[in-house]
C-alpha cells in the first residue's frame, strides 16, 4: 500500500488549512506581516504555483525545480514550485497554475487535476501575490524542461515532508543578502522563502490527515 493510501486526495480536501501560522515557521525574521489590504495597496502582481501530487513506486511524490540563472528575475537559480504570473487569458488562479506548470515541466494539462487552493502568500522582495494549489495527476509525468524557466526537476516523496521541525535549521544565503533565513535542506537542496513557507503549510496539512 504507498503512504497515505489512495485515499489521500479525498483526504487533502477536507482538511482545515494551517494558513499564516504555518507560514511563520519558515518566515525570514525580516520579513514583515502585511494584511490583505496593504497587499493590495501595493498594487502587486498575481501568480499561482502548483504542488502537482503523482505516484511513483506506490509513493507520493511532487515536483520541484531549480529555476534558471537570470539576472533579471529575483528568484534566480532559487528551487520552487512549477507555477508563474497570471495571463488575462487564465479564468482564475487555478488555470494559472496548470497552465504554468504545464510550461514549466512538460506535464500536459488534460491530465491535472486541481484538488484545492491553499493559503496565498505575498512576496515583497518582487511583489508578488501568489495562489499556492494542490493537484494531481494520474498519469506518471515524463518532465520536459522549459529552459528559459528550469535547469532541473526535482522528485520529492512527501513523507520527506512530515517531519519539518519547529525550529527549522538557518542558513546565511547570498540570495537573501547573507542574512541567516529558515531552510528546508533536502539531500543537499536547500529552499527558503516563499515556496518554504508553502511547504510548511502542506507539511502541517498532512500530518493533520
Amino acid at each position: 500500500m504507498e503512504s497515505f493510501g489512495k485515499d489521500l486526495l479525498r483526504k487533502i480536501t477536507n482538511v482545515e488549512l494551517p494558513g499564516i501560522n504555518a507560514h511563520g515557521v519558515f518566515s525570514p525574521p525580516s520579513r514583515p506581516v502585511f494584511t490583505y489590504d496593504e497587499v493590495l495597496a501595493k498594487n502587486p502582481k498575481f501568480a499561482a504555483v502548483n504542488i502537482v501530487l503523482y505516484l511513483k513506486d506506490n509513493e507520493w511524490y511532487f515536483p520541484l525545480i531549480q529555476r534558471t540563472i537570470n539576472e533579471h528575475d529575483r528568484h534566480s537559480g532559487q528551487i520552487s514550485l512549477p507555477g508563474g504570473k497570471r495571463e488575462e487569458m487564465d479564468r482564475d488562479f487555478a488555470e494559472t497554475a496548470v497552465r504554468e506548470t504545464s510550461e514549466e515541466i512538460g506535464i500536459d494539462k488534460h491530465y491535472i487535476r486541481v484538488i484545492r487552493q491553499m493559503s496565498p502568500i505575498y512576496i515583497p522582495p518582487s511583489n508578488f501575490y501568489v495562489y499556492p494549489y494542490i493537484s494531481y495527476t494520474k498519469k506518471n509525468p515524463l518532465f520536459v524542461l522549459q529552459q528559459s524557466e528550469a535547469v532541473e526537476t526535482i522528485e520529492f516523496p512527501i513523507t520527506s515532508f512530515l517531519n519539518l521541525p519547529d525550529s527549522p535549521e538557518m542558513m546565511a544565503l547570498p540570495g537573501a543578502a547573507g542574512h541567516e533565513v529558515p531552510v528546508i535542506n533536502f539531500n543537499g537542496y536547500i529552499i527558503w522563502g516563499a515556496t518554504a513557507m508553502i511547504l510548511s503549510e502542506f507539511s502541517q496539512l498532512l500530518k493533520k490527515m
